[in-house]
């Protein structure tokens, strides 16, 4: 089973990398699949690439979804 998850962008240190943020932990993803992420932007990672940006308030949603189910920390939501 593979899980992909909704994380915002909190920063774009160089072309093509970007600094997500999930429930306070940051990660640094590959965004060759996708362009014209910004700032404050949410997508969807899976193993370290951003697949598809996503509407905030569906990322909100599916992250208190996640909290819900144990999944993620309360802070995720």
């Amino acid at each position: 089973m593979c899980l992909a998850i909704p994380a915002r962008v909190v920063d774009l240190p160089e072309v093509g990398i970007a600094l997500v943020d999930v429930g306070g932990v940051q990660k640094r993803i590959s965004l060759a699949l996708i362009d014209g992420v910004e700032r404050g932007d949410y997508v969807i990672v899976h193993v370290g690439y951003a697949l598809a940006r996503l509407d905030p308030d569906e990322a909100q949603r599916t992250l208190e979804t996640f909290a819900g189910a144990g999944l993620a920390g309360p802070e995720a939501a």
